[in-house]
């Protein structure tokens, strides 16, 4: 199950108690069918809201389940001067990535900039340091170019020198 169907679940149990309190009430029937349709009127547009909210970024301030996260990366991005900076990120041990948005922040969004252009130069990626503190009052960069993979190191000792000996040549 879906987080949609288990949130849209407990939205509608909660709106049926209600309705129901109101139904065995000794309220008019009047009140009796206005608790009934305000609960059949819920069900769609409550579906649809969720439905909706999954498609959108969600602001920073609202996380609370990745809120301690130390580093993520960022799979995408966009900056809208004056607006915000849409930011695609990937946690690590998450197996979908998250839509956010941050503020928008002339500096950071140089610093993306810069971090962004590093790393399609590297062929690499970019990391963000703690995405959900508010801010890093100047300490280091919050985004930055993941460096490149380290290659593999050459073990002598394991496959001994072999002398290739050119054609004509006796042993």
């Amino acid at each position: 199950m879906s987080t949609l169907t288990l949130l849209f679940v407990a939205s509608v149990l909660l709106a049926a108690a209600l309705a129901s309190a109101v139904l065995w009430s000794r309220h008019r029937t009047i009140v009796k069918l206005a608790a009934l349709a305000g609960l059949l009127c819920f069900l769609p547009l409550g579906y649809a809201a969720y439905a909706d909210l999954l498609s959108r970024p969600k602001p920073i301030s609202l996380e609370w389940w990745h809120r301690n996260a130390e580093e993520a990366t960022v799979i995408g991005q966009q900056m809208r001067e004056g607006e915000g900076m849409f930011l695609w990120l990937q946690f690590s041990g998450d197996p979908e990535p998250r839509a956010y948005v941050l503020p928008w922040d002339q500096k950071l969004a140089e610093q993306l900039q810069m971090a962004w252009e590093e790393a399609q130069k590297n062929g690499t990626g970019v990391r963000m340091k703690l995405p959900f503190e508010p801010t890093l009052d100047g300490r280091e960069p919050k985004f930055y170019a993941m460096p490149q993979p380290q290659l593999p190191s050459k073990d002598m000792q394991a496959s001994p020198a072999m002398r290739v000996q050119p054609p004509g040549e006796d042993a």
